[in-house]
């Protein structure tokens, strides 16, 4: 906050009534992702352990078994096997509470819908569709846990031809300074549910927000839902502006042609549509064009100017501390070349 507040004293940031773009990238864990196994795997390998454990119990037992090589004794064997299950259980353990974490935040919101749609049926109308499908409160086979940093995850990186041991840097910039407003670290592999908690992040002072401007990736209806309304009817201020599908930096000839302003949205219409209207009209073209000005290059800075890809800490609460100093380092950094293109004169 005091990079913010000197931002502010150097008149380069204007707190209140900001235009931010938010945006995330995969930074690596400081972990290999070999040091991981998944919960299919985690079960396999612990009944193969048990049944080696069995075998060397027999050969114990047995007078005129065939000796281990030197240097190997079966008691040594026995335990480094029990020592690697109760690992692999522990990993198992912690997989399934992820999952039940998880299904229970899913499950309340099928049932949420599921309410709506019958609430729908009873009123008369017509509902299309099958019933959306109830989570399942079973980890998937290849959910992994990690050993040496427990608390990062696997993720796509790069053009997610790969994937990687990481964590999901977030960060929110002011379009027009392009100072980072606010950041935090998240374990999601993609960020769905990332919009909300990185709004959040913003401290109170800078505030209030009049426009977030974020990719494809963050759009949910109830994700613009809780920022836009605090209860229905009532608006916070803040406007949302997120594409519902992938869109290309390239534009077409007939995205160069005059257009004239498309039609306002019945009342009533649903988030989706007035997002979809938003986008369309020629404002709400101008300020998503930001997003990939601002977010972007800053991102790349951190990347290869500060040349930070990879984490030193561990654990969750030790890379956000670590995150929120490279972001301070940008901010100077960005600080730095704003104060020296300023006049003098501008600054008293």
């Amino acid at each position: 906050m005091k990079a913010l507040e000197m931002a502010q004293e150097l008149k380069v940031l204007k707190f209140g009534q900001i235009t931010t773009s938010v945006d995330g990238t995969k930074v690596l864990a400081n972990a290999s992702k070999h040091a991981a196994v998944s919960y299919e795997r985690a079960g396999k390998t612990m009944e193969q352990l048990e049944l080696e454990v069995r075998q060397l119990v027999e050969k114990a037992e047995q007078a005129d078994a065939t000796p281990l090589q030197d240097g190997l004794r079966i008691p040594e064997e026995i335990m480094r096997r029990q020592e690697r299950k109760a690992a692999l259980a522990k990993a198992r353990a912690e997989i399934e509470a992820r999952a039940q974490a998880r299904y229970a935040a899913e499950l309340a919101e099928h049932q949420k819908k599921m309410a709506e749609r019958q609430a729908r049926q009873e009123s008369g109308e017509k509902v299309r569709g099958k019933p959306p499908t109830p989570p399942s409160p079973e980890p998937a086979p290849k959910e992994q846990y990690h050993f040496t940093d427990p608390e990062s995850r696997i993720m796509k990186a790069g053009s997610g031809q790969h994937f990687e041991q990481s964590f999901n840097a977030q960060a929110v910039v002011e379009v027009e300074s392009r100072l980072i407003v606010g950041q935090r670290v998240s374990q999601a592999p993609n960020d769905k549910q990332e919009l909300v908690p990185t709004v959040a992040a913003i401290p109170p002072e800078a505030g209030p927000v009049a426009r977030v401007l974020a990719d494809n990736g963050f759009y949910s209806e109830k994700a613009v839902k809780q920022i836009e309304q605090k209860a229905p009817g009532e608006a916070t201020g803040t406007v949302v502006y997120s594409p519902l599908d992938k869109t290309s930096h390239h534009r077409t000839v007939a995205d160069l042609e005059k257009k004239t302003e498309p039609e306002a949205p019945p009342a009533g219409a649903s988030v989706s549509e007035v997002m979809r209207h938003r986008l369309k009209t020629g404002s709400g073209k101008a300020l998503y064009k930001l997003r990939q000005q601002t977010v972007e290059p800053v991102f790349g800075i951190i990347k290869s100017a500060l040349g930070f890809r990879q984490f030193l800490l561990r654990g969750l609460n030790k890379v956000s501390l670590e995150w929120e100093l490279v972001c301070l380092a940008y901010n100077f950094r960005r600080l730095h070349t704003l104060a020296a293109g300023m006049n003098p004169a501008k600054m008293s």
